[in-house]
């Protein structure tokens, strides 16, 4: 059974980043040994790769794997929502996005101010998307209005994290 979505009504996510959607595929994420819940607290310096990931889903489905940050520069400001950090795309089911096209480069969580959110979004595509193109710019990124450019419909899997600048003496 995939996760409940009320952790993301809570957090804001479904809202702000995504619709409500019902979930209907398992997504686990990890930084390091540091497993990504709902709302949980990631370090921007645990972060600075891509997490290591699993999906499930069928070998002959594609998946679509967005992740963005609705809260840049400021959570009280974010006149830049969203900040896309990462875009891979046909990424085949139940594999990983190490599998799929990697169409715009892992940028880790770098909040100037406050707490941010890191949304991860998944979606199931209805074929192989092939070439498309980057965004031209991370900032001001809509992850609705690219699932609906690639017709990728409603989300099947989301999960967020939290980040905040970590004070100079305490990074590795």
């Amino acid at each position: 059974m995939a996760a409940s979505v009320d952790p993301l009504v809570v957090g804001r996510v479904i809202g702000d980043v995504v619709d409500m959607f019902a979930p209907t595929v398992n997504l686990a994420a990890y930084f390091g040994s540091k497993h990504v819940t709902n709302g949980c607290d990631i370090k921007p310096s645990i972060a600075v790769n891509p997490p290591k990931m699993t999906l499930t889903g069928h070998s002959d489905e594609l998946y679509a794997l967005v992740m963005t940050d609705p809260d840049a520069p400021s959570p009280s400001e974010p006149s830049m929502r969203e900040w896309v950090h990462w875009i891979v795309l046909d990424i085949p089911g139940g594999t990983n996005p190490t599998r799929g096209n990697e169409i715009l480069p892992y940028v880790g969580p770098r909040p100037p101010i406050g707490i941010h959110r890191y949304i991860l979004v998944l979606f199931r595509q209805k074929g192989p998307l092939g070439l498309v193109d980057q965004p031209a710019s991370r900032a001001n990124f809509n992850t609705r209005l690219f699932a609906a450019q690639l017709d990728l419909g409603l989300p099947v899997a989301t999960v967020y994290f939290n980040s905040q600048k970590e004070p100079a003496s305490k990074r590795r």
